[in-house]
């Protein structure tokens, strides 16, 4: 006797393969999309470098082949020791920051999350705001200026802390609260530096760098964003069954054994310090970890495995195509890069609201 499914449990089986065969298969097409645009986007500037000659300086260093260069000295400095590093972190920054506001429109329930609601942002400009306007030393090193923003980042995630867990619960609407808080607190103490500084130049660099900025990016600082994206894609992915039962609700989630507030408070300590090592090494770039993840989940639905890995892909392409903008279109002078993301994420953010809502009056 040959033992049978029910037809209820074999199509929701058919529909999860079709779901995931989808899901891989724009996985990959987005690989190969991001591989070719950050194969075009290291030889795009004033020296323009075709794509041929950047793909063989790439595997000269890296690989040792070709031996012999075909290419000028000066081809080679600009992609291998400028535009690679380049790309590479705005690559890693987009990839954090979408992860990041997925996770935060779970946690803090709010479709309108990103990063800067946190207010670690705020915290992380504030404190390269005190280096680069009172710093000990006349000229700014990348090392310093890191160590600064992430300070600033860790004490608003600190304040945040303090704030949020008021008799020793932790919630969506504190969090809320007390990100947007704690953003206006630091947003003050940033325009009070300025103000308080005698410095011009001082004052109009971080100006420029609260917008954001991938021109100091190194090889140090590709490393180090590197370890943090891994670690944070790591801890998510880990984290992603307790965010699915936390996106249905909290009582959906304590009827599975989760404990709602728990879940918040790692995947906050998670969440802060990503932000803040990214602000720290790029700036504060706005609108990637707010409309990105939306897109994503129109691609892939709500189930945050997938929607993590997609985030990450759609993220990291955005920002290297919204660098490409910011360095080419009034060169030789270079755009902050939150013009270029907020001038084309506050347009797609509207048509995603305007979706939503008319999905929800269906």
């Amino acid at each position: 006797m040959t033992a049978t499914l029910p037809a209820a449990a074999t199509v929701d089986d058919l529909d999860h393969a079709r779901h995931r065969g989808r899901t891989l298969l724009l996985t990959a097409g987005l690989v190969v999309a991001l591989g070719v645009t950050l194969l075009v986007a290291a030889g795009l500037g004033p020296v323009a470098v075709p794509p041929g000659t950047v793909a063989q300086i790439i595997g000269h260093h890296t690989f040792g082949h070709p031996a012999t260069a075909e290419w000028t000295s000066a081809q080679d400095s600009i992609v291998w020791l400028v535009r690679v590093p380049r790309v590479l972190l705005g690559a890693l920054v987009g990839a954090a920051l979408a992860i990041t506001g997925a996770v935060l429109q779970t946690i803090v329930r709010n479709v309108l999350a990103d990063p800067h609601i946190l207010g670690v942002t705020s915290g992380a400009s504030t404190g390269a705001a005190v280096y680069l306007l009172f710093g000990v030393t006349a000229a700014t090193t990348t090392t310093a200026l890191t160590a600064s923003a992430f300070l600033g980042a860790l004490a608003a995630t600190a304040l945040l802390f303090a704030i949020s867990r008021i008799n020793g619960q932790l919630t969506s609407l504190r969090l809320l609260l007390g990100g947007v808080t704690i953003g206006y607190i630091f947003s003050a103490a940033t325009s009070f530096l300025i103000f308080a500084s005698d410095q011009p130049e001082g004052a109009r660099t971080v100006l420029f760098w609260l917008l954001g900025s991938l021109a100091p990016a190194a090889w140090t600082s590709v490393a180090t964003t590197v370890t943090v994206l891994a670690l944070t894609l790591i801890a998510v992915l880990l984290l992603a069954p307790r965010l699915d039962a936390l996106a249905a609700g909290d009582d959906t989630a304590r009827t599975l054994g989760i404990a709602p507030n728990r879940i918040r408070l790692y995947a906050l300590i998670v969440v802060a310090l990503a932000v803040g090592s990214v602000v720290a090494v790029a700036g504060a770039i706005g609108f990637v970890g707010l409309v990105v993840p939306h897109v994503a989940r129109l691609c892939t639905g709500g189930t945050h495995r997938r929607l993590v890995v997609v985030s990450a892909l759609i993220g990291a392409l955005f920002l290297v195509v919204a660098d490409v903008v910011a360095r080419t279109a009034f060169a030789p002078r270079e755009l902050p890069i939150g013009i270029v993301t907020a001038a084309v994420g506050a347009p797609l953010l509207l048509v995603l609201i305007r979706r939503f809502r008319a999905a929800g009056s269906s």
